[in-house]
């Protein structure tokens, strides 16, 4: 399983049900991948930040979930922040086909097998 790519998920809270749908996808079988977050309902705990720089450090790369959303969050903006600074690649997916929020300095594409699959094939 070592060739097993492990990537991390940036989400705004507000996207939930679209990261799980994200999620989903890596329990296929034929997925050499798996998707991993930091998803918190509750405020921030003091160690938070350094469990989720952990787990950047980590992954191989970093999917964001671009949303009107990730405007205002405050952990996903921490998360592209860390990823950075982990100088991790990192591929900006728009969480839903009628919003194109852009994020600066993230690339954006659209939500589609093909694109994931290539981003994780770079990886």
């Amino acid at each position: 399983m070592s060739d097993v790519k492990t990537v991390f998920v940036a989400f705004a809270i507000e996207d939930e049900r679209q990261r799980d749908f994200l999620k989903g996808q890596s329990l296929s079988p034929r997925a050499p991948y798996e998707f991993i977050d930091m998803s918190v309902k509750e405020p921030y705990d003091s160690g938070w930040k350094d469990r989720v720089r952990t787990r950047i450090r980590r992954s191989h790369g970093v999917i964001v979930l671009v949303s009107e959303n990730s405007l205002t969050s405050t952990g996903q903006e921490w998360e592209i922040q860390c990823a950075t600074e982990e100088d991790k690649p990192v591929l900006g997916i728009w969480a839903y086909k009628s919003d194109r929020t852009a994020i600066a300095g993230i690339r954006t594409v659209e939500w589609t097998d093909a694109n994931i699959s290539s981003f994780i094939d770079s990886l």
